[in-house]
């Protein structure tokens, strides 16, 4: 999971760049990077870390042009926290490219293989966004062979990308001199939305994984681009745009809608908060169904996502809803941290027990989701730590069962708690009086409702069913292999060799 962002503007862009950044840094925390066009050059910057601690006033000075692309990063099982991965990534030939995506290709290791030995093109790097840059630009150079760059070469590009590439990707990407390119997979799994501003000089367009961050910049909401579309920006701020894919279809990931997304986004046709409401809705249904509500005193959300949710049940349910904790908003996402130890470590400095809350209370304690389990298990013993005479637990989504490979960090079956276990055993594991998971069909019927349109959704990491149709066992195993034995980064290695030079000298 990652925000990208892409704007083509009468004015420079690199502080419009900044500040939708800010607005999507939810969507990760690992590394942010800005790519600018001015006339036919780029600039770039990117580096590891928050937004706030990228960039600094002599970075954004250097960021020339009316023109750019932005990516907030979070990595996905098996990447590299290195530098070198950040994007956007950039290709000098054809025309000179940059490009981010949101997503994650599940052929990328074929594509390596076939851009080293048909394509002539090198890999530098484990990131799938440089597989892409490669393929889109090889792509480019054979449609443009002896023809003129305009829109309908871009998107008979874009065609072919869509024939070789496989996975999830929302991607924008600059082309020098030309303009902003942006296309969506046929599936449309990963969220993209374009919005519009007017002004004296003329329209300014902008591309965005979420809609919150064409609002916080001004600029209205247009649509959501289709699956397998691709929109076309040029420096004049024209756009042009067509279907490139064969069949596409629309499966927007659940978990977005779960977790991922801000409450006041909308995707797809779908707000995101009104989705959470009805969560909530069809949750307090299963409790009334398992529970008895006389038993349970108040109701707590685990800040932030699930707040809506927990709202709703409380008021359907006809019990007391309470704020039991408090976040500290400069920490990071836990289900985001790399290791179990960290992860557990850093619940109890995110969140802090309100103990008046607590004591001598039976607490219903509503959560977004359960995924390792390991935030879970810490909340329940805050919660009884603050004198709870009983805790129940509540799951706004079903339990996660297998390996996300769409861009999202759960990637082994090890690391996910509800994996061949019982809904009881998991709450024994997360030490809770009592454990509600949410329906899968209540889930979908949830954001479905919402926007009646919207008939599938890409939920692998809940039903084990994978959209795009090429996961194999055998793919997964190789997902867990790399999980569990990282590749050295390049920092390890030349620390390894700094060790062994200076050893030799004793």
């Amino acid at each position: 999971m990652c925000g990208i962002v892409g704007i083509v503007s009468h004015s420079p862009v690199n502080q419009m760049l900044y500040d939708s950044l800010l607005l999507l840094q939810h969507r990760g925390q690992d590394a942010a990077g800005i790519a600018t066009n001015s006339g036919h050059s780029f600039t770039m910057y990117k580096a590891n870390g928050l937004v706030r601690d990228v960039f600094r006033t002599r970075n954004m000075r250097s960021l020339l042009g009316n023109s750019g692309i932005a990516q907030v990063r979070y990595p996905t099982a098996g990447s590299a926290s290195s530098e070198e991965e950040a994007q956007p990534f950039y290709v000098n030939a054809p025309f000179g490219i940059t490009l981010a995506h949101n997503g994650n290709l599940t052929n990328s290791e074929e594509l390596k293989i076939e851009l080293f030995n048909i394509d002539r093109r090198h890999i530098n790097t484990s990131s799938d966004t440089e597989v892409l840059v490669n393929v889109l630009a090889h792509e480019l150079q054979e449609t443009t062979s002896g023809y003129a760059l305009d829109p309908a070469t871009l998107f008979n590009a874009v065609k072919k990308v869509h024939k070789r590439v496989r996975g999830s990707y929302a991607v924008v990407a600059q082309i020098a001199g030309y303009g902003l390119l942006g296309f969506r997979d046929p599936f449309g799994i990963r969220p993209m939305c374009i919005g519009f501003n007017e002004t004296d000089k003329g329209a300014e367009y902008m591309l965005a994984s979420e809609s919150v961050a064409l609002e916080g910049m001004g600029f209205r909401f247009l649509r959501d681009v289709m699956p397998g579309e691709a929109i076309f920006v040029d420096l004049d701020g024209k756009l042009y745009n067509q279907q490139c894919a064969d069949n596409p279809t629309l499966n927007p990931c659940a978990f977005e809608y779960v977790y991922l997304a801000r409450p006041d986004s909308v995707i797809d046709g779908v707000s995101v908060y009104a989705a959470r409401l009805k969560m909530g809705e069809y949750l307090a249904d299963k409790i009334r169904k398992e529970l008895s509500s006389g038993d349970i005193d108040v109701v707590m959300p685990i800040p932030d996502s699930s707040r809506p949710a927990a709202i709703q049940l409380a008021l359907k349910l006809n019990l007391e809803y309470r704020e039991g904790f408090i976040k500290n908003r400069y920490i990071g996402r836990t289900f985001m941290m790399p290791g179990q130890a960290v992860r557990k470590k850093s619940v109890r400095q995110k969140l802090n027990a309100i103990g008046s809350e607590f004591k001598g209370k039976s607490v219903l304690l509503v959560d977004d989701s359960i995924v390792r389990g390991t935030t879970s298990r810490e909340i329940v013993q805050m919660a009884r730590e603050s004198g709870a005479r009983r805790v129940i637990f509540a799951s706004a989504a079903p339990p996660v069962k297998y390996p996300n490979v769409y861009g999202i960090d759960m990637p082994t079956r090890a690391e996910l708690i509800a994996y061949g276990r019982s809904t009881e055993e998991v709450c024994r594991e997360i030490t809770a009086d009592a454990l509600v998971y949410q329906e899968l069909d209540a889930m979908e019927r949830s954001i479905s409702e919402v926007n009646p349109a919207l008939k599938s959704f890409e939920a692998s990491c809940f039903n084990g069913i994978y959209v795009t149709g090429d996961i194999t066992p055998e793919y997964l195993a190789r997902l867990e292999h790399a999980r569990l034995n990282p590749k050295p980064q390049r920092d390890d290695i030349v620390r390894s060799q700094l060790n062994l030079n200076l050893a030799g000298t004793d």
